[in-house]
């Protein structure tokens, strides 16, 4: 009996183990097949994702997918140019992989709060519209670019060096009188730092200098090519290291010799030295004349400061300047930013072809990117253009009724200057001290007067350039490339381009609303009246002095 219930517990146990093995087998299977199931999804994923990519690819442009999947080191990415080449980056390129920005603390403030004011510009706008999730694209690196190493960390400098394909050096100062001991570490030691990282990077596909057109001002003839350069930047300091930066102004003249200022002789040397150390880097110089607002992308006349024409508009519009050394007959050679960085981006891409096809490069390409060749204007015509609109864009702070006078010769223009800016600064800032008020005028005219003295070389030498390699990019560019990247001066219209840059130095420079268009007018009129009386009074006065010197006489 014991046995026979012994049997039957031991055949339910087997039974239950059975059921038990048989559900342990089944979830095993169960899992095996949702794994396996996992894995094919997986797969499928990355098989989507990779057709999604291929058929991306198949959809950009030649220079949208030389910038695919790249990784990109920019410096100067704050600046003016700087700024507009990350967002069009950003927004037109949409296979970058990341953006790397030098940036250094300035005025108290570290690298992230400058970044987050940067894209808090206008600039920016359209970009955050239609590519919201950019962030994680941009990289900040801690730099300085003047320091030895670019002032990399180690763990920076080794990144860099790893994931960078693509190098836009666009950092410099742009001041024509800048002291030249600040002026040749920015302007040339600079570049040779970032030559020195751009040997280490392992997949470097080219390197961008981004110079000027003017970096040989005194020739009558700019061509595509390097020019001599007596100086090296090691004789300069053998120079200068022993010298105080009074004995350096005063040694000025005969270290620049032919240049007219700091800023095209040290952006000159930077050229011959890059050339002389960049052995076998992929390297571009890139030339563009006057940089000036934004023509069309993203925003129309979109600025952020006041260097060359911007100042004499400002000066002009705002009736402070009243004379200038200028000949309105020598070109004033204009490029749109939004232009220059498309084609610095093409320019980039047509600067890799030409290594990989012939890694023996001579030297480096060099890019003049002007307007004088194809679509000139004069700086009368400049004039002429902004005074025909100042009506409709007139400013709040304008503190006389617009009157420029123009004369090349430099005797007259002190004339000129003497009745038309000193006698009535001292007058406005007597009438100042008399009413308890601090005197500005002769302090602002102090500034305008430097100002002036700087710009009035390139106002009054004509200088011819010639840009054949340009060009033959813009005729070898594609159809769907010239839409997306147009950077053929030849298509801009300088009558539409007038139209609203007024209304952009209004808005962005000063923070002008169009609300505030009705009152600015209001005041115009009343600065036009005022001014008309002046002239009318003057002419007065000239007449009776006259009668009464013929009186006497007679």
């Amino acid at each position: 009996m014991a046995s026979v219930e012994t049997n039957g517990i031991l055949d339910e146990r087997q039974e239950n183990f059975k059921n038990l093995n048989n559900n342990c087998i089944n979830r095993y299977s169960c899992d095996v097949l949702r794994s396996k199931e996992i894995d094919d999804i997986a797969k499928c994923t990355d098989c989507n994702r990779e057709i999604e990519d291929r058929n991306l690819t198949q959809r950009l442009t030649d220079i949208q997918k030389f910038y695919h999947g790249k990784n990109i080191l920019i410096t100067g990415a704050t600046g003016f140019l700087g700024k507009v080449l990350v967002e069009k980056l950003l927004r037109c390129c949409p296979g970058v992989e990341n953006l790397y920005l030098l940036v250094r603390p300035k005025r108290g403030k570290d690298i992230y709060t400058r970044i987050e004011e940067i894209f808090d510009d206008p600039v920016f706008s359209r970009l955050k519209e239609e590519v919201p999730k950019f962030r994680h694209k941009v990289v900040v690196v801690p730099a300085d670019c003047e320091a030895a190493g670019l002032g990399l960390t180690l763990t920076d400098r080794q990144t860099l060096t790893e994931k960078v394909n693509i190098i836009f050096h666009s950092a410099a100062t742009v001041k024509f009188d800048e002291h030249l001991r600040a002026a040749l570490v920015t302007n040339v030691e600079a570049p040779l730092h970032l030559l020195r990282l751009a040997r280490d990077v392992k997949d470097l596909k080219v390197l961008m200098h981004i110079s000027t057109a003017y970096s040989n001002s005194h020739l009558p003839l700019v061509e595509e090519r390097f020019y001599p350069c007596e100086e090296s930047c090691e004789s300069l300091h053998r120079i200068i290291d022993k010298l105080t930066d009074d004995q350096i102004n005063d040694l000025l003249p005969t270290i620049l010799g032919r240049w007219p200022n700091t800023y095209t002789f040290t952006k000159a040397l930077a050229e011959k030295e890059l050339r002389a150390h960049s052995g076998d880097i992929p390297l571009g110089i890139f030339r563009p004349a006057i940089v000036s607002s934004t023509a069309k992308e993203p925003l129309k006349c979109w600025l952020d400061n006041m260097y060359g024409p911007t100042g004499v508009a400002v000066g002009t519009v705002t009736g402070i300047l009243r004379t200038l050394q200028c000949d309105e007959l020598v070109t004033a050679d204009m490029v749109p930013v939004d232009m220059v960085v498309n084609g610095l981006m093409a320019a980039a891409l047509n600067v890799h072809n030409t290594y990989r096809t012939s890694p023996q490069t001579p030297e480096p390409p060099i890019f003049n990117y002007v307007s004088s060749v194809e679509n000139r204007i004069t700086w009368g015509d400049f004039m002429k253009l902004n005074m025909a609109r100042i009506d409709r864009h007139p400013f709040s702070n304008a503190v006389w009724y617009v009157s420029l006078t123009l004369n090349k010769n430099a005797l007259i223009n002190q004339i000129y200057i003497f009745f038309l800016h000193l006698i009535p600064a001292a007058l406005v800032d007597g009438l100042a001290v008399c009413i308890g008020k601090k005197p500005k005028m002769l302090k602002v005219y102090k500034k305008v007067h430097k100002f002036s003295s700087v710009i009035a070389y390139f106002c009054t030498n004509e200088i011819q350039f010639c840009n054949r390699r340009t060009r033959e990019l813009w005729d070898g560019t594609s159809d769907e490339d010239k839409k997306l990247f147009p950077f053929s001066m030849r298509e801009v219209d300088w009558l539409s381009y007038f139209d609203d840059y007024l209304a952009g130095i209004r808005r962005y420079l000063f923070k002008d609303g169009d609300d505030t268009l009705p009152g600015a007018r209001i005041k115009w009129k009343r600065l036009y009246y005022l001014h008309q009386i002046v002239r009318i009074l003057f002419l007065a006065l000239v007449i009776y002095v006259c009668w009464s010197v013929l009186s006497s006489i007679l």
